[in-house]
């Protein structure tokens, strides 16, 4: 009976939405519904909210069901934008129309700013104040980030521009939250001893399109401790570990149990759950970004060793961080004082390097002597080396690794990770002269930010004079970079049709083969002749092709990331075509068709011709092939 009254009164609503008067057929046999019929029915999801405004309007019953702070509203608002519900406690009182109102409009403003920077910014990338606008809008941040991520998500191949920008926007969004959260962590006293804390500051800043929080991975290596715990009760039923309680900071005081605690630990890390150090992968960024090791199950010797600490402190083993060089170590101390080490009641510097055991958690938790720590990495240090260290040092190591491996990048000619590493470092240490050099430089070799070079620059002068010679010669240049950009008149346009022009075979969007290399590209800009300059062409050897520079070269976006600049002789169409995965595609086109690559306004404005040759490509080549492809 219920259903057929369900039933019923549904066939009711779509007439509820069309008409706002009372007197509209079979309100009367709505409204005499049940209360948890009636608003099971407009929770039903098949009702939009302007339906739900239509309904509320046409008598007092149905309003007060739909009132703003009712379940209605809420499911309507989960409905559209269910990630957002995390942010909502179920204890407090929400007023569920306000919030719909508010995050529709972020939403609005989101998509006509996202619209804005590709007309605003396809020529440079994107400024240091290109922001400003997102910086100022009204109402929370999390429903502008939401909005930029529903455009992420936006299924098919169209609206890659706006993909493109709403990457760039939502990646300086949340860098900017991460960075002040860090340097907020890193105000904190000495003694606050947040390890994986401040390492997932550097994961989500180096990852900040990735879902990733301290809470998740805390909840992660939380089952790593209870099955730890589960080891452990079958090495001694009443060990203290086992009544610990979660967010407790107890530590055990006799070594023999600490002992059993690492062992079950190893058993679990190692044997049960496979965790190693990455030996055949060692300089990947990946291992030293906290989620990722407990993805992989791998990682280098300070991601590794973190996330042993974090369980050995979670079951009261005081284990303490070694800045030991060339290889991260831990170390524990042996005999009555370890216990009260941990508590304060003992100054370090009244112990030895001798009196701790050293934990290599790379190495499968092996523990070592002070002459195996030194026969690991194959050379006598001092003793201050194996002293324990703080938060920051600790941070700092981490990044410096990844600051390291940002300077070996080849492919990736954004040089982001370079760049995350040098932000990273610098909010710890703002005043290193050597990075703000290397920063301003690759802003320099980026041709990026130049009023943030020209900053950069004069801030290294006031803090070591004896810059003077690398600072001027890259203030000079940057002048003149910013003085070109100031000459540049209007938007250079390239006719298909022009007489000079007539050599060009190929267009922007068209997917191509390299004939030699063999790789896959798009074309995204074309010159009727070679227009790199002299040192170019020879470093090139552009002078050994039988047409020389004397040949259309085009400017492509290859598969692997990079930039190139190709001659007409080298290229092919590609007879299978397929996207091409380049962080820059969105730039230039808006929609991968299948067989080709349509451009966006801003480049059609440069190239208004081709997308007419493009067609007549795609239609003798493809159908031609599919033809035969039938016989």
């Amino acid at each position: 009976m219920a259903a057929a009254a369900v039933d019923s009164a549904m066939e009711v609503v779509p007439a509820l939405a069309e008409e706002a008067a009372p007197e509209v057929a079979g309100l009367s046999c709505l409204v005499n519904l049940p209360g948890e019929v009636l608003e099971y029915i407009l929770c039903c999801g098949s009702l939009t909210a302007a339906d739900i405004g239509r309904v509320s309007s046409t008598c007092r019953r149905l309003r007060e069901l739909c009132q703003s702070s009712g379940k209605v509203w809420k499911e309507q608002f989960r409905v559209r934008w269910p990630s957002l519900m995390k942010h909502y406690s179920p204890t407090d009182y929400v007023n569920w129309l306000e919030e719909y109102k508010v995050r529709q409009k972020a939403g609005l403003e989101a998509r006509k700013i996202v619209a804005s920077f590709s007309k605003r910014f396809f020529s440079e990338h994107v400024p240091c104040n290109g922001f400003s606008d997102i910086e100022n809008l009204e109402g929370p941040e999390i429903f502008f980030e939401d909005e930029l991520v529903c455009i992420l998500n936006m299924e098919g191949r169209k609206a890659l521009t706006w993909k493109y920008y709403a990457k760039k926007i939502l990646y300086y969004l949340r860098q900017q939250k991460i960075l002040n959260n860090l340097k907020a962590f890193l105000q904190q006293p000495d003694d606050y001893e947040s390890y994986l804390e401040g390492a997932v500051y550097i994961d989500q800043y180096c990852n900040p399109l990735s879902d990733i929080s301290l809470k998740d991975i805390q909840a992660q290596i939380d089952s790593i401790v209870e099955l730890v715990c589960k080891t452990l009760r079958g090495i001694n039923s009443r060990h203290p570990s086992l009544a610990f309680k979660a967010g407790e900071s107890s530590m055990i005081m006799e070594i023999e149990l600490q002992s059993q605690v690492l062992d079950a630990m190893n058993y679990v890390l190692y044997d049960q759950l496979k965790f190693k150090g990455n030996r055949m992968d060692y300089y990947n960024a990946l291992n030293l970004y906290m989620h990722q090791v407990l993805i992989r199950r791998t990682g280098i010797p300070i991601s590794m060793s973190l996330l042993y600490l974090t369980i050995a402190r979670q079951l009261g083993v005081p284990l303490e961080p070694v800045n030991f060089p060339s290889h991260f170590l831990l170390r524990w101390c042996q005999g009555a004082e370890g216990s009260h080490l941990i508590f304060g009641s003992l100054d370090r510097a009244t112990l030895d390097i001798f009196d701790y055991i050293y934990i290599d958690a790379f190495g499968k938790g092996k523990q070592l002597t002070v002459k195996e720590c030194e026969y690991l990495i194959g050379q006598h240090v001092t003793a201050a080396l194996y002293g324990v260290v703080n938060v920051k040092k600790v941070l700092q190591r981490m990044v410096g690794n990844l600051l390291s491996l940002g300077k070996r990048e080849g492919i990736d000619q954004s040089y982001q990770l370079l760049r995350d590493s040098l932000d990273l470092y610098l909010a710890m240490y703002p005043d290193q002269v050597q990075l703000l050099l290397l920063q301003a430089r690759l802003y320099f070799h980026l041709g990026i930010w130049p009023e943030k070079v020209l900053d950069i620059l004069q801030h290294i002068q006031t803090l070591d004079p004896g810059q003077h010679g690398a600072v001027g010669y890259l203030v000079q240049h940057t002048l003149e970079h910013i003085e070109r950009k100031k000459e540049e008149v209007g938007v250079e346009v390239k006719l298909r049709s022009d007489e000079k022009h007539r050599d060009v075979c190929y267009s922007i969007g068209l997917i191509m083969k390299h004939k030699r290399y063999g790789y896959n590209c798009v074309i995204y800009g074309w010159d009727p002749t070679c227009m790199m300059g002299h040192e170019w062409i020879r470093n090139m050897n552009v002078h050994s092709l039988p047409h020389g520079h004397h040949q259309p070269f085009y400017n492509v976006l290859v598969e692997d990331g990079s930039c190139r600049y190709a001659a007409q002789e080298n290229l092919e169409y590609n007879v299978e075509p397929q996207e091409i995965s380049h962080p820059d595609v969105g730039r230039y086109f808006s929609e991968f068709t299948g067989t080709h690559y349509i451009p966006n306004a801003e480049l059609e404005i440069r190239y208004p011709e081709d997308l007419e040759f493009v067609y007549e490509t795609v239609q003798n080549i493809y159908s031609a092939k599919k033809e035969n492809i039938d016989e």
